[in-house]
């Protein structure tokens, strides 16, 4: 299932081969096996004296979602995490300039425990088949996958890349993104599950999924546009893991990515990255609107602006900071700027 990229640092490359279905597997980044042993002792000093992959059976159901929030909060926030996970992507090939990322996900699935189901929550909960591509129509979108301990059959990632280019029936048109994200920073409390996220709405064989079996200090990077889903865990141990995702600013700007062949969703979120060399956001970065309408063949800002129209397909490539480069502007016409 994996194409080893682990000496390559050509990223127009990289990305062209994700775009196309292939899924990069780096097995010797020196970065990422530094990230996964801090992850590791940031974890294990605030669950001591219990093993993180233990810790579901040390709290109550509410209790332990509520660990895991603040443990996901800290975590996103530290310095050396943010710093670790840039010198990952570095090591990777990726132009910092050149690059936006979302925030820092780390991720716990505790198991599914025989008479004993727990409430939904945002903390422990089990994603369901999805492309991300229906979320967020953005098909430069590439998602970065790592466990922090290590994975089993049943505590893990199913991919499944034989449905790369295959139009599934789903929900996408009806999903609202915007009411999402509002809810999510305003009431938590009344977002839902299954509400998260569009669903797939015809039979899947799962028996078709790959289960997701890389080592801590591995990494696997895809296209967005991949289907995936969660493993149910009914194992003894809670799985951990982390993830994000970046946008190659110049292939968004000239239109290259994943094709879409299913995503009807009505809206773009740009506002979700950040450039990775300065932190800035990616709407700020682009002049744009932070959430954008989405039809086949055009953008249009959704709060305030006039229509964008899309970029032509073939943008001047972007600049390292402070050397010229290009932006889009009123009616689609390139004007340049610093990035």
């Amino acid at each position: 299932m994996y194409q080893d990229f682990s000496d390559a640092t050509d990223s127009e490359r990289l990305h062209a081969r994700l775009y196309e279905g292939a899924i990069a597997r780096f097995c010797n980044l020196g970065p990422m096996r530094e990230l996964v042993a801090f992850t590791q002792d940031f974890l294990e000093r605030r669950l001591a004296p219990h093993p993180p992959v233990q810790s579901h059976r040390h709290f109550e159901p509410q209790a332990l979602a509520q660990v895991y929030a603040q443990l996901r909060r800290e975590f996103a926030r530290t310095d050396e995490a943010q710093r670790l996970w840039r010198a990952v992507f570095a090591a990777a090939g990726l132009d910092p300039d050149l690059t936006a990322r979302d925030r820092l996900i780390l991720r716990f699935q505790p198991p599914h425990l025989p008479g004993r189901e727990r409430p939904w929550a945002r903390s422990t909960a089990t994603l369901g088949f999805h492309r991300d591509t229906w979320g967020t129509n953005l098909y430069a979108q590439i998602n970065w996958w790592a466990p922090v301990y290590p994975l089993d059959v049943g505590r893990t990632m199913l991919m499944f890349p034989h449905l790369f280019a295959q139009p599934l029936a789903n929900s996408s048109a009806g999903f609202d993104i915007v009411d999402v994200m509002r809810r999510t920073s305003e009431a938590p409390e009344t977002v839902k599950a299954g509400e998260t996220i569009p669903h797939l709405m015809e039979a899947l064989d799962w028996s078709q999924g790959i289960p997701v079996l890389i080592a801590p200090g591995e990494i696997i990077a895809f296209s967005a546009q991949h289907a995936h889903a969660t493993v149910r865990n009914l194992t003894d141990m809670t799985r951990i893991s982390m993830d994000t995702r970046t946008l190659r600013i110049p292939d968004h700007l000239a239109g290259r990515g994943a094709r879409n062949v299913d995503g009807r969703a009505r809206c773009t979120t740009p506002r979700m990255f950040k450039r990775l060399s300065d932190d800035k956001p990616l709407p700020e970065v682009l002049q744009i609107q932070g959430l954008q309408r989405y039809e086949p063949g055009h953008t249009e800002a959704v709060v305030g602006g006039g229509r964008v129209d899309p970029p032509p397909r073939t943008t001047p490539a972007l600049r390292p900071s402070g050397q010229p480069g290009y932006r889009m502007r009123g009616r689609g016409a390139l004007q340049r700027h610093r990035f």
